[in-house]
């Protein structure tokens, strides 16, 4: 096994240049350390940034891998000094598209999420919305919810409605289904009204098994056999409600965001269960 460094460097957030680390992943027999550098800004923090790079290469014995997406073009030029590997946003997909429409790009930070049609106040109303909504802390203002999504405790519930509100600007709220929901065979009555709206998530019960015992080492709650029974009994009451799910065993939030954008967007298509 092979191991690297790879860093996510960014004048922003760094979700954009994190979005194109999905490339690493058809490399399973390197290791990947991954370090995010976010508001890399300014010639100081390309230093500081430098020194990290260095630091990693030393470390690993091989040249560090560097995802980025600096807009200021004396910055890219700086940081490239440096001995890596560099996979340029700029360089790679958006300087060259501007040569071909005749038209210079636009570089300054945030501009890859406002293009994707969802304004920063958007995002922001839908990740306060999602976090006051996680994990059924409270079931005033379901009717403004965009996507309930339910399904047993740690599936990725909470991590995939995130993603939704961050990326998307869907107002995403999520529910436990719960032992008492199992006891009564149907969704829980605050939700009957809104099943155009719910969308399910199921895990593998090895893969909940693990996920759980992490948390309660030893428990009920964490054991094989009850894992594969509230699973079960899950799926059952979705099929009954005619509840489109997906399993998210081995998708990543970025893969069940795209599967429950769709169907948001398409809600006269009746879906059957992603499996």
């Amino acid at each position: 096994m092979i191991n690297r460094t790879a860093f996510f460097i960014s004048d922003g957030t760094g979700i954009t240049a994190g979005s194109l680390g999905k490339l690493l992943e058809h490399f399973p027999h390197t290791h990947f350390t991954q370090e995010r550098l976010p508001f890399t800004n300014t010639p100081e923090r390309i230093k500081l940034a430098q020194d990290a790079i260095l630091r990693a290469e030393q470390t690993d014995g091989g040249r560090p891998v560097v995802i980025m997406s600096l807009g200021d073009l004396n910055l890219r030029n700086m940081i490239k000094q440096s001995n890596a590997y560099f996979i340029d946003l700029f360089t790679t997909f958006i300087d060259p598209l501007g040569v071909e429409l005749e038209q210079p790009p636009l570089t300054g930070a945030g501009i890859a999420h406002s293009v994707m049609g969802s304004s920063y106040n958007d995002r922001m109303e839908a990740v306060n919305f999602t976090l006051n909504h996680d994990d059924g802390m409270t079931n005033n203002g379901l009717e403004q919810a965009e996507v309930i999504l339910i399904g047993v405790s740690r599936c990725g519930k909470t991590p995939t409605s995130v993603y939704l509100a961050m990326q998307f600007g869907v107002k995403a709220a999520n529910y436990p289904l719960i032992p008492e929901d199992f006891e009564r065979g149907h969704l829980p009555e605050i939700l009957n009204k809104h099943v155009d709206k719910i969308f399910g998530l199921t895990i593998k019960p090895e893969r909940l098994h693990a996920v759980r015992n992490e948390r309660r080492s030893g428990s009920f709650y964490a054991s094989l056999d009850n894992c594969r029974k509230e699973i079960a009994t899950a799926e059952t009451l979705m099929r009954n409600a005619g509840i489109t799910w997906a399993d998210s065993t081995s998708r990543s939030v970025e893969e069940l965001s795209a599967i429950i954008i769709e169907k948001i967007r398409r809600p006269e298509k009746k879906l059957k269960a992603a499996g």
